[in-house]
């Protein structure tokens, strides 16, 4: 897909990943519409970026916000062509450890949240005749590893939606694609549901071979105009096939 005066929605853009691809996609021509509950964050990118930003709080596990933000957009420029699946949280916490309400709330905003944002454009993608959809997985789940099972297992579900919505979505023009980032320069460790002190001490561990998020806000342009199916930023040596 062409990015230049495209509508490109991005959630969790009030930092990381999210706020790297707003940046990357305005660069390209776009039009961001940003999503995220933090609104003075979103107002700050929204000024650096200028007329082609739109800041629209929106917490995406929260139907009713979803609809508004979906229709404030459409109204503001009468289509989206693009929705970037990013907003996400982690969970540190073995089997037995893993709180049942948590993982409830994990689960539904790295997968309930991204099928719900997905039901909200595919109807106005299909009037289109064209769209893009890129979901935001981890390269996590690319392998196995102790206490990382209610995120992987989020990330994991959200891994078969797309593959699926791939499939069902091919013959209206929406291509579904998948990116799994390796560990990022972001606050993701800072912010987990559980298991704090686990996740800075990864962070901590991965600080010298971390990639930036503008590394990852590049390659989710790149598969913005291929329409690829599915890379990963996950280093040879991790078992990923990014060669960096």
């Amino acid at each position: 897909m062409e990015l230049k005066n495209s509508v490109v929605l991005v959630t969790g853009a009030s930092s990381g990943i999210g706020e790297a691809t707003a940046r990357a996609v305005v660069k390209a021509g776009a039009r961001a519409v940003l999503l995220a509950r933090r609104q003075d964050r979103l107002d700050d990118l929204a000024r650096e970026l200028g007329n082609d930003a739109l800041a629209l709080p929106c917490d995406v596990t929260r139907p009713a916000e979803v609809q508004k933000a979906i229709q404030i957009a459409q109204e503001r420029y009468g289509r989206i062509d693009v929705l970037i699946n990013n907003a996400g949280q982690g969970l540190y916490a073995t089997i037995e450890d893993i709180g049942i309400e948590e993982f409830r709330e994990l689960l539904n905003l790295n997968t309930v949240a991204p099928l719900m944002m997905m039901q909200a454009v595919i109807p106005l993608m299909r009037q289109q005749g064209a769209g893009c959809i890129v979901n935001v997985s981890s390269g996590a789940t690319l392998a196995t590893y102790p206490g990382v099972a209610a995120y992987m297992s989020s990330k994991s579900a959200l891994n078969m939606i797309s593959k699926v919505a791939r499939l069902e979505l091919a013959d209206a023009g929406i291509a579904v694609s998948l990116i799994h980032p390796f560990m990022t320069e972001t606050e993701f460790y800072g912010s987990v549901k559980a298991g704090l002190n686990t996740a800075q001490e990864q962070a901590v561990g991965a600080a010298s071979i971390a990639h930036p998020p503008s590394l990852v806000a590049q390659m989710i342009v790149d598969l913005i105009k291929t329409g690829d199916e599915e890379v990963d930023l996950v280093p040879k040596e991790y078992g990923g096939s990014f060669g960096g």
